[in-house]
């Protein structure tokens, strides 16, 4: 059965409050399909986004609603702490599990449309770091959706819709202020909806756990192979998926991690073990220390310096991790900090 295209889910990260200005910008006020949007955002934080780009669109922009249907030429904006997921025709705001780190993340959302629409979705990825949303353009585009980037060179982080477009696939790569106009000649073409492929087994098992569905946990198996990885939310196994020409992992309980944000991840948790590992130290050396004067005290010189030996002994290792702590090479070369993002 033809139809058109008649949902847009956006997605964006670092630097993406100003991409999603001025995409909202360009957008003419008769859109005929409903936009839905994540950015990823600190879970205790209050969002201003939808006030921050209220102000720039013709569009009305409102934070996203649990059960609210969807309807063409309005925006709706993901709240902080909650999935942004497409369930039969409406919005669903859910607490499962983070992918990539983030609550709302972009693949949640994207699959979720995909799995609901099919071609009938555009999947469009702004600047941002790392590469939440390339799992998700892949299911789009299995879909038979279609996926747009933001040009990598005029994003001001362009982890995001590099990774989407050469791993992703996405079709279009534009500056964003000529994403008005695309977007309005994708969604004026008109799509088979009865030729598209069907969803998935696992684009219905990953959506199922996103909405924390019973059913997707009562399964024996979990998609993919054991990966030999721990996941760094619950330290349960990781398993390999393999989709599209692209690896990611899962865990039992449905956290997500792309290779990118798994690898950055255990970057974090390698840090916080060494700052652990660095307070252990100078407690040791401080402790070592103070037996050994009390063993000088006492008259006790072979106690005091073997006292004074493990003092150097916790002081040099000490050293060794301050200097690897300083040349702060633990982390992913060049990742911001999107806290606080909007």
């Amino acid at each position: 059965m033809a139809t058109r295209r008649d949902l847009v889910v956006v997605g964006a990260s670092a630097g993406g409050v100003e991409a999603l200005q001025a995409l909202l910008r360009g957008l003419p006020t008769d859109l005929p399909a409903a936009v839905l949007v994540v950015l990823h955002i600190p879970a205790s934080a209050r969002s201003a986004l939808p006030e921050i780009l209220a102000r720039v669109s013709s569009l009305p922009v409102r934070p996203a609603r649990d059960g609210q249907p969807l309807e063409p030429g309005t925006v709706a904006v993901a709240v902080p702490d909650r999935h942004l997921m497409v369930v039969d025709g409406r919005l669903m705001l859910s607490r499962g599990p983070r992918e990539n780190g983030h609550r709302p993340a972009v693949d949640v959302l994207f699959r979720s449309a995909a799995r609901a629409a099919g071609p009938r979705v555009v999947g469009v990825v702004l600047s941002g770091a790392l590469d939440d949303g390339t799992a998700g353009i892949v299911g789009i585009r299995a879909r038979g959706g279609v996926g747009v980037v933001q040009r990598p060179d005029e994003a001001m982080y362009r982890s995001m819709p590099q990774h989407a477009l050469e791993v992703g696939g996405a079709e279009h790569a534009v500056p964003v202020a000529e994403m008005g106009a695309l977007l309005e000649r994708l969604l004026a073409e008109e799509v088979d909806t009865a030729a598209a492929p069907p969803p998935s087994d696992l684009m219905d098992t990953e959506t199922a756990m996103a909405e924390l569905n019973g059913t997707a946990y009562d399964q024996d198996d979990r998609p993919g192979e054991p990966s030999g990885f721990g996941c760094p939310s619950c330290h349960g196994a990781l398993f390999t998926i393999t989709e599209g020409g692209l690896e990611r992992y899962r865990c039992r309980v449905g956290h997500a991690w792309s290779p990118q944000a798994l690898a950055e991840e255990q970057s974090q948790a390698l840090e916080g073990a060494l700052w652990m590992a660095l307070r252990s130290l100078e407690e040791k050396a401080a402790l070592s220390s103070q037996m050994s004067n009390r063993a000088a005290d006492r008259g006790h010189p072979h106690s005091a310096a073997t006292f004074r030996r493990r003092h150097d002994e916790a002081m040099d290792a000490a050293a060794v991790l301050r200097k690897l702590l300083q040349r702060g090479e633990l982390s992913a070369e060049g990742l911001p900090d999107e806290s606080g993002q909007a």
